[in-house]
């Protein structure tokens, strides 16, 4: 199992990056009180390690057309192991599909997805998520403001 020990230094490089994953090595290095050369040792470590899962650029959805945010509660007919390998699978194969948990309480998913417009959600639903063996009741809540939303993970200690 690979050491995934993290000190002070790491939390500041991880915060950092989290900012801007774009830092050049000598900003990052400057940033969190190192030299260039330990910090990028430091980065591929946290990289290695699986710390830092991957870079991305954060896309504003509207400037895509991605209009409509949809939260869908899924209620499965029974929570047994077959089903729900065969839900979890279908959702990765749905792009507008951005985000898919396990819950607990009154249903058993619950999934965010991102679309242009009503028609693409009516044909996601009624095409894509109704017709997944073992669905019972599907039940969609729409997001009219983004109050907050983030992608830095709050950590302040490990």
């Amino acid at each position: 199992m690979p050491n995934n020990k993290i000190d002070s230094i790491d939390l500041r490089i991880l915060r950092e990056l989290q900012q801007s994953g774009k830092l050049s090595n000598v900003d990052l290095a400057g940033r969190v009180g190192l030299s260039p050369s330990p910090c990028l040792s430091r980065v591929r470590s946290l990289e290695q390690r699986g710390i830092i899962d991957r870079y991305v650029a954060l896309v504003r959805p509207s400037s895509v057309g991605l209009l409509i945010n949809v939260f869908i509660q899924i209620t499965l007919e029974r929570q047994v192991e077959r089903a729900l390998e065969s839900f979890e699978a279908q959702m990765q194969r749905y792009p507008e599909v951005m985000e898919c948990y396990l819950m607990t309480g009154n249903s058993d998913y619950l999934i965010r997805l991102l679309v242009s417009d009503i028609a693409t959600l009516e044909a996601f639903i009624v095409q894509k998520l109704s017709t997944i063996e073992g669905v019972s009741n599907i039940q969609s809540s729409f997001a009219l403001k983004q109050v907050k939303y983030k992608t830095e993970l709050p950590i302040t200690s490990f």
